[in-house]
């Protein structure tokens, strides 16, 4: 646990790209197996163990701890596992050590594994006994996988790559393939085996990524144009019996999905927008009609869909591309290729659960303009622009795709509500709940929450933010505050859609904060109906 500590101490403390590289190289290369493959899991996201979470922890705090110096604590320092390394006592007589030698990464996960979830405060606790706070905040964070430590999944591949001299697009290629502790990807890097098969196995290809199209301006001579979907980008992958979805950043949600993963059982690999079917989006001239991205909300992140979620929500992927045509690689062909292929590979595909985007036809760049901008009557995001002979390489290559996104929607709201950040920004109130008038205040109109953001902001724009809301804070809820309801925060949008999950009977997507209106009075912010206006 000490080499794990140390990382995560230097992690959570620079900033630099390359330094956090370095860090993390040098500890793979200095750590035996299986700590390093649990640790890359823990970097990566790919350790959930049950029987611990949040609430088990502050039951476990709580019986040590004074409850109200607990919670005033959190609140001050706004991270859960950094409250806990800090404020637990030291048991009488025992010494507080970082690593008394028995407590590797494997043997802590093991013993959480393996105890019953009632006594899972207990096991944690007996070995927070015998550590210092390094070393606690590093257990509780492997043990909640919530490390917000500022390192991506695919920063920590590339850190995987660079220590042992690897591509970077073959560690991603084989990764989803594997499971913790990737012995044989370790064997491989060290020189000890050969490397895994990705054709035998279920695995994630790294996807294409686009350009912003900015100012270029491009000839559909040499570009396809086709609908950039408002859902979520996926890869459906069959390999003999096994079916995988991934999602963009490679996890694994087939189990999100199972009805889709049953209804694709031809071999090859395919690239598409996950979708809902629905009403009144996305009609017959944009390719069928989808639900808007709330309605795909419903079933992102669970582990597990009943059959009446899966009647309510029915999935669906529209198809973008084609990397594998059974097991032929087709990557290297040009776009206008593949195109063909995947237009003979759907037929074969159920057309309840499959189908293909539809391109746009355009005389020219000018007239693609015009069509784009009534894009927003159809659940989607803009336009894609495909290089015709592009071949399918992993991200972003200058000139081969664009994307051409609508402009977003942008609406004048109050602040209601702000919470602490994570990692970084813990020490400051960062995330921040909105909202607008039901009716003119004058009027008796009241605020009701449309959305909430934490993006969009400098670093000083955050400070002073954070300043607002310590010297305007009115009441507080845990680690929430209710502030005066006085600034109006410009809040941009890409779509707004229907929710019964808010109270104001709307939810906003990819809502950022674009201005800090210090200029206009609260009472001035927009109207609950002007927001459902933008309904698309």
């Amino acid at each position: 646990m000490r080499a794990f500590a140390k990382l995560l101490d230097g992690l959570v403390y620079t900033r630099s790209r390359n330094a956090k590289l370095k860090l993390i190289s040098d500890y793979l290369r200095a750590t035996p197996d299986p700590d390093r493959g649990w640790a890359m899991a823990a970097l990566t996201g790919a350790i959930d163990i049950k029987a611990v979470k949040a609430s088990v922890i502050g039951e476990m705090v709580r019986q040590r701890v004074d409850p109200e110096l607990f919670a005033m604590s959190r609140d001050f320092v706004g991270d859960l596992a950094e409250t806990v390394a800090l404020i637990w006592p030291k048991p009488e007589g025992e010494p507080a050590e970082l690593d008394d030698g028995s407590l590797s990464i494997s043997a802590a996960l093991a013993r959480l594994e393996a105890v019953p979830r009632p006594k899972a405060g207990d096991e944690l606790a007996a070995m927070l006994d015998h550590l210092d706070s390094s070393g606690r905040y590093a257990l509780i964070k492997l043990a909640t996988g919530a490390l917000r430590v500022g390192v991506s999944a695919r920063l920590a591949k590339t850190a995987l790559a660079q220590a042992f001299g690897l591509d970077v697009d073959e560690v991603e290629e084989l990764w989803h393939g594997l499971e913790p502790p990737y012995a044989p990807l370790f064997d491989w890097a060290e020189g000890r085996g050969a490397r895994p098969a990705p054709e035998d196995l279920p695995v994630f290809r790294p996807f294409m990524l686009a350009h912003p199209l900015e100012d270029t301006v491009v000839d559909l001579a040499d570009y396809a144009a086709e609908w950039k979907w408002d859902g979520i980008r996926v890869q459906l992958v069959h390999v003999g019996s096994e079916t995988r979805l991934f999602s963009r950043a490679g996890d694994d949600i087939t189990g999100s999905f199972p009805d889709v993963a049953a209804a694709f059982a031809v071999p090859g690999v395919l690239d598409g927008e996950l979708l809902v079917r629905g009403e009144g989006q996305g009609g017959a001239e944009h390719g069928g009609e989808t639900a808007s991205f709330n309605a795909l909300q419903q079933r992102l992140g669970r582990k597990a869909v009943s059959a009446k979620m899966q009647a309510d929500y029915p999935a669906f992927v529209r198809l973008y591309d084609m990397l594998f045509d059974g097991p032929e690689d087709i990557r290297e062909l040009s776009w206008s290729d593949r195109r063909k292929r995947l237009e003979a590979f759907v037929a074969n595909l159920p057309h309840d659960r499959f189908d293909i985007s539809a391109l746009i036809e355009a005389p020219d760049f000018e007239a693609l303009g015009s069509i784009r901008a009534g894009s927003r009557d159809a659940a989607i995001e803009g336009v894609m622009l495909k290089r015709r002979d592009s071949p399918y390489v992993a991200g972003r290559r200058t000139g081969l795709w664009y994307k051409w996104k609508r402009d977003p929607l942008v609406a004048d709201c109050v602040m209601m509500y702000a919470q602490r950040g994570h990692g970084k920004r813990s020490s400051f109130y960062s995330d921040y709940t909105f909202g607008c008038w039901t009716a003119p205040p004058e009027d008796g109109g009241e605020l009701l929450p449309v959305g909430k953001a934490y993006s969009g902001f400098t670093d000083e724009e955050l400070k002073g933010l954070d300043r607002f809301v310590r010297n305007h804070t009115v009441q507080r809820f845990g680690p929430v505050r209710e502030v005066e309801k006085a600034l109006v925060l410009e809040v941009a949008f890409d779509s707004i859609h229907e929710s019964k999950r808010h109270k104001s009977g709307l939810a906003m997507r990819f809502p950022r904060i674009s201005r800090i209106r210090t200029d206009k009075p609260a009472h001035e912010a927009d109207l609950i109906d002007t927001l459902r206006r933008m309904i698309a």
